[in-house]
């Protein structure tokens, strides 16, 4: 049995809800009038943001508010931060002092300045004048001391550093490499405040549209009691069997996490209940509470929310939403699957007791579970041929058919609902713990589903916006918390009903409550994640970085990812999801795409999203900041800086994944076909199980070193076949550039030819080099698939030259870095197509032998290992 880390101890109940109140919701509840009226407030605001997200907005809603719905959003958030948020420890917490009042009021009038005097801006062109100005530093300076209280202190730090590089980047004790001309007050606060480049810009127009709306939905989900039954369920499933509580940590953590959005309050929502049990069958404090905080940052990469950073990738990648999640599935679903594998090796190795005295079948669980998830999704898909037929018979009515058969289905789960107890949370540390059992709670809350369902089929089949799903999934759900109680009581013949009404009456507006507190800290985040995002925009400072990479990494292309995700890890601490990804997509993402292609790695861009996203949200894990780590620590007792690093290892195949699809783009399912995508999945998940063994030192038991070595090695090659493919048969073959239209007539539809250009960079005048990749996507002669790419090449003395590109060809953007207008021409250095290349997967085979060599050998050394040693 595990022995707790000598220390403060746990905190307690009382104390953990105070945690994440301070750092998601405010610490601040005052009673009486005051405490009425701010959640009034919050109140409006959800209220607000649902008629904003409604079919009905723009006949409700004056088109003033609906257009500058950024600016009202901004000044909701920055009230209630004021209100909500002390702005010290040793603030006064029961009420609100004066100076915060007026903080508030003035910081939400400039907030509203945009909308106030919409028609000055928009008559000058976005360009503050000299009154415009100090509005807008005084409103900079208000939301940087919101997002302080809000947020901690990184974000402010940050916005402040890149702010005053703004102002003072021309100065001479500003290095060399990053310096440049600097901008005036006015030219400063037009671009942050008076235009949408800045605060007002994507980020916050994200929050605004979509995120509110699905950080509403989880509010009144966990409101509604899903939250405990989503645990309860994962108990059920998993907590009989060895190591699981921590099992059903993992699971639960999924499934709470994808309505949380904040890895913080999942760690201390599911923790409560978890961490004590783990510790309970033989983990200790921090290995109990890395299990915890690995699988609650988890549920940041996992779709649909990907906490929020889902929206800002459909609008920074600019594909669409259901394409953002499904390239985000693969990755975020096998790294669940290997830590659940993580908990289990951790229990064997440890010979790790059962809770209970049930026995069940791991086999079975799994199965079940895996049939649970398929039915559903299968659930889901079937929907959509019952409503074509209603839509097609009935397109007037068909809305209100919809509505009635889910008021049916509503009914009779509601009825199946009632013919049981309501869940109770229970008492982790009780002397005799009963684990649920599934075959007799899954009844409890099978209706929490279908606004789950409602949201996933528009999303994914409907394919209706973000915003649009979400307030029609949110509509069930207020109908649900307000209808929920009294109808359960009348079904059960109670005679309360009325009591029931009023409870569920209370709950309804609880939930507007907690979803408007919850939003404060990701709209300024948001918010300030734009002064970041403007100050990348008005100074360059993003080829800055590119250039500060290079030089580093040397041009070594792995080197240049290992930095990168450092310089991610590092901009990610201390802030929370959202603004996380924006920091860092904003500096981050431009480096790995342009130096990239400097070095023959063409990548998606969702991919190098994807990258530095991962790498970001690392930040919440990895000590001395790990915000998720001290709150598992403050739940488990145990010592948060070995909590963290255990987590770190814990998560290394979050660390290992990015590096994974950023070369093997097939692991992202991009253009691949839904056979071939089975199969992607299938072997990725052998790999990463296999890498988790080989970095876990336990497969069938404990691992010698060789035999851990060569695991990765399996598994490596099973997530790059083409790695050592590419060895044995090189993909492409070069040809001469004059022969690159000979090159593009060959190939077939679908191939890609690449093309290195040499040229002198427009700046510094230095010779630089990128890779073009040349998709020929119709059929033609090589001459006119040349010429739709809007290339020029002509061939004098032997060197191929490229003219600049004309405005608006495809390769416009991509080539305007260089000079072609310098004496040192621009050429096409070389030009390699597609070679004729054995298939990939044939490098599976000998991995799989490989593999089962190793089984074979340590299922012999189990048979020597004497009785009481655990295999």
């Amino acid at each position: 049995m595990a022995q707790d880390t000598p220390g403060r101890g746990p905190l307690s109940e009382e104390e953990l809800q105070d945690l994440v109140a301070s750092s998601d919701a405010g610490a601040r509840s005052p009673s009486g009038p005051v405490g009425t009226f701010l959640a009034a407030i919050a109140i409006v605001w959800s209220l607000f943001q649902v008629l904003l997200a409604s079919p009905l907005s723009n006949y409700v809603l004056p088109a003033d508010i609906v257009n500058n719905s950024r600016q009202v959003h901004l000044a909701f958030a920055i009230f209630l931060a004021y209100t909500a948020y002390p702005a010290l420890k040793s603030s006064p917490r029961s009420y609100i002092p004066v100076q915060d009042w007026v903080m508030a009021a003035v910081g939400a009038f400039i907030a509203l300045y945009g909308l106030i005097f919409y028609e000055k801006i928009v008559s000058s062109g976005g360009l503050a004048d000299d009154t415009d100005k100090w509005f807008a530093l005084v409103g900079l300076i208000l939301l940087f001391e919101g997002a302080r209280r809000a947020l901690g202190p990184a974000m402010a730090v940050i916005a402040t550093i890149f702010l005053l590089y703004v102002f003072f980047g021309a100065s001479d004790w500003v290095p060399d490499v990053i310096r440049w001309k600097g901008a005036s007050l006015q030219k400063a606060m037009s671009h942050m405040w008076t235009t949408s480049e800045g605060v007002f810009g994507i980020a916050l127009g994200v929050s605004t549209k979509f995120v509110f709306l699905f950080v509403l939905f989880g509010a009144m989900l966990e409101k509604a009691g899903a939250g405990n039954y989503f645990i309860k369920m994962a108990f059920g499933a998993l907590g009989h069997l060895r190591g699981g509580p921590a099992k059903a940590a993992v699971v639960g953590s999924a499934a709470t996490g994808l309505i949380s959005g904040s890895s913080i309050a999942n760690v201390v929502t599911t923790g409560t209940f978890t961490i004590p049990l783990m510790k309970r069958v033989g983990f200790t404090s921090e290995k109990g509470g890395a299990v915890e905080v690995a699988s609650s940052v988890n549920g940041q990469i996992m779709p649909p929310v990907m906490g929020a950073a889902a929206f800002l990738m459909v609008e920074y990648v600019g594909i669409s939403y259901v394409a953002v999640i499904t390239h985000a599935f693969l990755p975020a679903a096998i790294s669940y699957i290997a830590l659940v594998y993580i908990v289990h090796l951790e229990a064997v190795k440890n010979n790790m007791p059962t809770l209970g005295d049930r026995v069940v079948s791991l086999g079975r669980t799994i199965g079940g579970m895996a049939a649970f998830f398929a039915g559903f999704a299968l659930l889901c898909y079937a929907v959509k041929f019952p409503v074509g037929w209603i839509t097609a018979l009935v397109p007037e009515g068909a809305a209100w058919i919809f509505a009635v058969v889910l008021g049916i289905a509503y009914l009779g789960l509601l009825w199946f609902a009632a013919q049981v107890p309501d869940l109770e949370p229970d008492d982790p540390m009780a002397e005799d713990v009963r684990l649920p059992v599934v075959a007799e709670i899954y009844r409890c809350g099978l209706y929490f589903l279908l606004p789950i369902i409602v949201l996933v089929y528009l999303l994914m089949i409907e394919q209706k916006s973000p915003g649009l799903s979400a307030f029609w999934a949110s509509a069930l759900l207020f109908v649900i918390l307000l209808t929920q109680r009294p109808i359960k009581a009348a079904f059960r013949g109670e005679s309360d009903i009325v009591m029931a009404a009023r409870f569920g009456v209370i709950d309804f507006f609880g939930g507007l409550v907690d979803g408007a507190r919850n939003m404060i800290g990701i709209a300024l985040a948001t918010a300030t994640a734009g002064v970041i995002v403007g100050t990348v925009t008005l100074t360059g400072v993003g080829q800055v970085m590119a250039g500060l990479v290079e030089f580093m990494s040397g041009g070594n292309l792995v080197l240049m990812l290992l930095m990168v995700g450092l310089l991610s890890l590092v901009l990610g601490m201390g802030l929370p999801t959202t603004a996380n990804y924006i920091v860092v997509s904003s500096l981050m993402a431009g480096v790995v795409v342009q130096l990239g292609a400097e070095g023959g790695l063409l990548v998606p861009l969702i991919a190098v999203h994807l990258f530095v996203f991962y790498f970001g949200i690392m930040a919440d894990v990895t000590p001395p900041v790990g915000l998720a780590s001290f709150a598992a620590a403050a739940v488990s007792g145990g010592d948060a800086i070995r909590t963290g690093f255990t987590a770190f290892f814990y998560s290394l195949r979050t660390v290992i994944l990015p590096f994974m699809f950023i070369f093997n783009t097939d692991l992202l399912l991009i253009d691949v076909g839904v056979l071939q995508g089975v199969f992607i999945f299938v072997v990725a998940s052998i790999a990463i199980l296999v890498f988790t063994a080989g970095s876990m030192g336990w497969f069938l038991t404990r691992n010698r070193i060789y035999e851990s070595v060569l695991l990765i090695l399996v598994a490596f090659s099973l997530f790059r076949p083409d790695f050592f493919m590419d060895r044995i048969q090189p993909p492409f073959e070069t040809v001469e550039p004059a022969k690159l239209e000979q090159a593009l007539d060959r190939a077939e539809v679908g191939d890609e030819v690449r093309m290195v250009v040499t040229g002198p960079d427009f700046l510094t005048g230095d010779t630089k080099e990128t890779t073009l990749l040349l998709a020929v996507e119709a059929e033609g002669s090589g001459a006119e698939r040349l010429e739709r790419t809007g290339l020029t090449i002509r061939t004098e003395d032997g060197v191929a030259k490229l003219e600049q590109p004309m405005f608006g060809t495809p390769y416009e953007q991509r080539l305007k870095s260089f000079d072609f207008f310098a004496d040192t021409p621009v050429t096409v250095e070389s030009v390699k197509a597609p070679a004729d290349q054995p298939p990939q997967e044939l490098i599976f085979i000998p991995a799989f032998v490989l593999l089962g060599l190793i089984a074979l050998l340590q299922r012999a050394r189990m048979t020597k290992q004497p009785e009481g040693v655990p295999a």
